[in-house]
């Protein structure tokens, strides 16, 4: 809808001048036709008395896929400016894993409120979902979906689909259980058009289906959904009976989420559930203040390496001054290797197992680079710090030094950080925290003591 900033600018000003004259027709009119995204869009940039009442000119289909859209926040602005009747229409219009996601989000005095105007069919499914660990695929599943008997015909499935379809969320896959409601097959909306009205649903179902339990990992479903293409995942109980479906909006929100985290955490932040723009700045101080306390204790190490070879930076200052350069080119060695195998552990397409493999393709890798780095920095070295700023004391042995570093100190990068992942991973940790922060610093340790090593053999320091 907004293919520019411009656009933006100019549908806003739009809104807020048909507000204020009060044509409401207009307004509803140019609302119409829009995106529930881009009219959830519009709520954040008006004041806050606009919202509630372009809410109310909105269908009430329309409203609710708009209040699915909005942030936490500006859905309990909206919540607490309701009536009590204005409330209900929108929960029944709601699929019931978004009512679930809003009530998840609420305080406790928006919950009861919410609960006390769902009907008693949703509250108590609402009640059940909850229930689930807030990881897990029962917490964002939906009990919204269309189930079949086995001994149908395709007559009365398609009537069945009819009655009831309208209120599910999917109609696309519909789901064939038995007398014990045990899943025991599929079958699409294609199937069903295509075959004969007679035919009989237990003998054109698909039996060899894929499904998640209740207590799977959300993340693991969402990439078992993303996998093999499908929209909907079936979601069963221990006993194998059919309890919900995952549909393929809620998984793409997983896989927001998880990789929202893993960034946070490899750039040594602690994860938030809130906007940038919408945290505090206290919430956003305490989020970067553990992680920077510790990466400043564990970077006096880096320190104390420095100060305990005094002696031979003093016998070769010049040495001090590429300090900087192997250290940062350590760094981000490391975390190239580590985030490409944070990335592939998160897909599913690296296992412990692989580690040697990894490991043998870094090291070949790190070989490859470290040489063209350490070539290139030689003829730096020479021609322009010796020959064209006439530093004198930048002779072929100091060259030699600090190019033979960097070719140890990328090889160690590289090793560190596809390693320290994998072996994160194996013991239970989280991969992401032990990507950029902490690999630079250990990476910085192994260059320095590297550098200090080979220049006291090369330079007899």
């Amino acid at each position: 809808m907004f293919e520019s900033e411009n656009k933006r600018e100019e549908l806003t000003e739009q809104v807020e001048e048909l507000v204020s004259r009060k044509r409401y027709a207009e307004l509803r009119d140019l609302l119409l036709p829009m995106e529930a995204a881009d009219i959830a869009w519009l709520f954040d940039e008006l004041d806050e008395k606009a919202p509630h009442l372009i809410f109310r000119l909105l269908p009430k289909e329309l409203a609710a896929e708009v209040f699915v859209e909005l942030d936490s926040d500006e859905q309990e602005i909206l919540i607490r400016g309701f009536s009590n009747s204005e409330l209900k229409e929108v929960l029944d219009e709601l699929y019931l894993d978004d009512a679930v996601d809003i009530v998840e989000e609420m305080p406790a005095g928006v919950v009861k409120r919410i609960l006390q105007h769902a009907d008693p069919e949703t509250r108590k499914s609402i009640n059940e979902i909850l229930k689930y660990p807030e990881d897990s695929t029962g917490s964002i599943m939906t009990t919204e979906f269309v189930d079949l008997k086995e001994t149908m015909t395709v007559e009365d499935a398609l009537k069945r689909i009819r009655r009831t379809g309208p209120d599910k969320e999917t109609i696309n896959v519909s789901y064939v259980i038995d007398d014990e409601r045990c899943l025991i097959g599929l079958l699409t909306i294609r199937t069903l058009l295509l075959a004969e009205e007679d035919d009989v649903i237990g003998d054109i179902m698909e039996r060899n289906f894929i499904a998640v339990q209740t207590l799977d990992d959300q993340e693991t479903t969402a990439r078992t959904l993303s996998k093999y293409n499908f929209l909907a995942l079936p979601v069963v109980d221990t006993e194998n009976r059919l309890v919900g479906i995952v549909t393929v909006d809620d998984a793409m929100d997983v896989l927001q989420e998880e990789v929202t985290e893993d960034m946070e955490k490899m750039a040594a932040i602690l994860p938030s559930d809130k906007p940038y723009l919408k945290t505090r700045t206290f919430e956003t101080y305490k989020a970067r203040i553990p992680w920077l306390l510790l990466l400043m204790i564990s970077a006096t190490f880096t320190g104390q390496i420095i100060s305990s070879f005094e002696s031979a930076l003093a016998a070769a200052t010049i040495l001090t001054a590429y300090i900087p350069m192997l250290m940062d080119t350590g760094g981000n060695c490391g975390s190239q290797a580590s985030v490409t195998v944070i990335r592939g552990l998160s897909l599913g397409e690296i296992e412990f197992s692989d580690i040697f493999r990894v490991i043998w393709k870094e090291i070949r890798v790190a070989a490859v680079c470290g040489c063209t780095l350490a070539a290139a920095n030689f003829v730096k070295l020479m021609l322009i710090d010796r020959m064209l700023f006439h530093n004198a004391m930048v002779t072929v042995p100091v060259a030699a030094v600090i190019c033979c570093t960097m070719v140890c100190t990328v090889l160690c990068a590289k090793l560190v950080g596809c390693s320290l992942p994998l072996l994160a991973k194996k013991i239970g940790f989280d991969p992401a925290v032990m990507a950029s922060p902490f690999i630079t610093t250990i990476v910085d340790a192994i260059s320095l003591l590297i550098y200090f090593q080979i220049a006291s053999a090369v330079l007899g320091l």
